[in-house]
């Protein structure tokens, strides 16, 4: 058994108190009391708490991430999607180079989740839900945090990195508008989260500028790749106008279009145009290997992680509250000869 404040008090014979102030620096014990209380602890092997320490001082030193779009999937290890990885190591090194440690956790406010899933000083809640109860929980609690994105239906009502969603969209619809596309679609998520929707707004109105019909479709995250089959079905099973380009705004959707519409015989880039906005492995791996929008997701770890060690501490934050801008990798999914 772990050996507690009790029993060196015991060894020592003194009160639990007693030792408590002892090793804490707190009330008035004499020195050589301390000494004495400090070295029997040594030698029984007596560590404090960190937690019982950490609330004593009123902060433990501990960020907690949470990853909201996880959540909607059917595991945590998506295959092939490096943007939550690569979002969760950063962050992680970012919260250690400011003296903080970092915990990934699934939603706090589930009944069964661990008593540490609330008790770091500040939060980073990345692509919340519309009404997300994460952030209502946080902030009925007083508890600092800051989102990566908006919730949909609270815009701007808490501390938020706001993201380049709308931005992000036009600058793959171009790019598939100059490389050749003249029937650009969408394909979109169903999370109901800022990403989707702003996605789409600035979709319908980039068709409204080009007098272009809009054509769109939703599947939901979780089914990745295997969207491939339907969606294909969705954009070119009908007879009629069919889309020459594609914006899927995830990779997984992409790459599961590309193999479906390739099985079909169709194309890629000859016939049919396919960029994502975000990258999975699958993207760069295929063939044709699929353009991808890089969200640069280690600098919205390391500005975001900035941002909760500031809250935590309270002190309010420093400059543009926004994420970095991303950039094209562009494939031969966008590349005629």
């Amino acid at each position: 058994m772990r050996p507690t404040i009790k029993d060196v008090a015991k060894a020592a014979g003194v009160s639990p108190t007693t030792v408590s102030h002892a090793l804490n620096g707190k009330g008035v014990v004499r020195r050589e009391t301390v000494e004495r209380i400090e070295r029997i602890a040594a030698e029984v092997g007596y560590r404090p708490s960190a937690i019982a320490r950490g609330l004593q001082n009123s902060r433990l030193g501990l960020l907690a991430l949470v990853i909201r779009p996880l959540h909607s999937l059917d595991t945590f290890l998506p295959e092939g999607v490096d943007y939550f990885l690569r979002m969760a190591g950063a962050a992680s090194l970012a919260a250690l180079d400011r003296g903080y440690s970092l915990m990934l956790i699934d939603d706090p406010t589930r009944p069964d989740a661990p008593l540490s899933a609330t008790a770091a000083d500040a939060y980073i809640v990345t692509e919340p839900f519309e009404n997300d109860p994460v952030l209502s929980m946080l902030s009925e609690r007083n508890i600092p945090f800051v989102s990566v994105g908006s919730d949909p239906a609270r815009p701007g009502q808490f501390f938020e990195l706001a993201t380049r969603d709308w931005e992000e969209a036009l600058l793959v619809l171009d790019h598939l508008a100059a490389a050749g596309g003249t029937r650009v679609a969408l394909l979109t998520g169903t999370d109901q989260n800022a990403w989707n929707r702003e996605s789409q707004d600035a979709y319908l109105d980039w068709c409204a500028r080009r007098g272009q019909t809009p054509d769109l479709a939703a599947f939901p995250e979780v089914e990745g790749e295997g969207v491939g089959e339907a969606a294909a079905e969705r954009f070119f099973g009908a007879a009629g106008t069919h889309p020459d380009a594609v914006f899927c705004l995830t990779g997984r959707h992409a790459a599961g279009l590309n193999a479906a519409v390739a099985a079909r015989g169709i194309r890629v880039p000859e016939e049919l145009l396919i960029a994502a906005g975000s990258g999975a492995i699958q993207n760069r791996m295929s063939k044709p290997s699929v353009t991808t929008l890089d969200l640069h997701p280690e600098g919205i770890a390391a500005r975001a992680v900035e941002v909760a060690v500031l809250l935590a501490e309270g002190r309010p934050p420093e400059g543009p509250l926004e994420v970095p801008t991303a950039t094209l990798d562009i494939r031969e999914s966008t590349t005629r000869a």
